[in-house]
């Protein structure tokens, strides 16, 4: 369960670096948004999802 909840953290972490890079590159080229918001609003949409696992397994493991 620990190997678990580390490598949902790492994913995060993954995950996070990803969407930095890529909404700041999106942003600044507008006229990228309207082609590129559905990929923006599904990496939302995984580091959501991933945040809510990280607390799930942790009330798991404690």
């Amino acid at each position: 369960m620990t190997i678990a909840f580390q490598l949902d953290v790492f994913a995060i972490m993954v995950t996070s670096s990803i969407l930095l890079i890529s909404v700041t590159d999106v942003f600044a080229s507008l006229n990228d948004w309207s082609n590129k918001k559905n990929v923006v609003f599904s990496g939302k949409s995984l580091w959501i999802g991933l945040v809510f696992l990280v607390g799930i397994l942790n009330s798991l493991i404690s």
